[in-house]
């Protein structure tokens, strides 16, 4: 009989890969169209003018520009300017 219990499925997870989230764009940086400018687990950062969030709070351009981080009312945002 086992001394030890249910060891085996523990034991037997695989090493996954991360999931390359983070800032893609930093500030100053030019942003085209439908680039991601930010991969993140919620919404730490908002989007500004010139980006949208996607259903898993990515955030992207949807226009050409300048990215530019701010804050307003202790809430960080990502906006794209023209430049």
């Amino acid at each position: 009989m086992a001394h030890t219990k249910s060891q085996g499925k523990t034991n037997q997870k695989a090493n996954r890969p991360g999931q390359r989230r983070g800032v893609k764009k930093f500030g100053g940086q030019k942003a085209e169209v439908g680039q991601i400018i930010i991969r993140q687990v919620g919404s730490s950062f908002h989007a500004g003018q010139g980006t949208k969030v996607g259903k898993d709070y990515t955030i992207y351009a949807i226009r050409p520009g300048v990215v530019k981080f701010f804050k307003r009312l202790g809430k960080s945002f990502v906006s794209v300017i023209k430049g």
